[in-house]
């Protein structure tokens, strides 16, 4: 009878089956997260019209929110405070407007303090914004 030593091989190939796991499951995780991170911090829903004029981007913008909450271009601010920040914008943009994008759940008062706030503080020229009811689906 022969003997036969039997040498084992070593493996050469690298198992990736591991790292595509990992992956596949971070590729899962960014794709769930991404639509998240994207979605503005300030919801605001406007009332809605039938036309629709463009806005300048160098205006002020004023989101005044569902809870109340006042946002001049997206720091929040308190109607007391309002004066000083206006006045302070002012300085560098004398000619622009500010645009107030209210929900359309706000009490009209609100608007109306803010308003006469701002015009206490030099401000002249205001725009309301709009959703254009044509193209929002309701």
């Amino acid at each position: 009878m022969k003997a036969r030593i039997q040498r084992s091989k070593v493996k050469t190939d690298i198992n990736i089956a591991p790292f595509t796991d990992v992956i596949l499951v971070l590729l899962i995780i960014f794709m769930i997260s991404t639509p998240a991170l994207m979605q503005p911090g300030i919801t605001v829903n406007l009332p809605k019209t039938k036309i629709t004029d463009a806005t300048d981007s160098s205006n002020m913008e004023v989101k005044i929110s569902r809870e109340q909450n006042i946002y001049v271009d997206d720091k929040k601010t308190e109607l007391e405070n309002v004066e000083a920040v206006v006045k302070e914008w002012l300085v560098s943009n004398p000619n622009q407007s500010i645009v107030i994008k209210g929900d359309e759940q706000i009490p009209y008062n609100l608007v109306i303090q803010f308003m006469d706030r701002a015009k206490s503080a030099g401000a002249t020229k205001f725009a309301l914004a709009v959703d254009n009811a044509n193209t929002s689906g309701k």
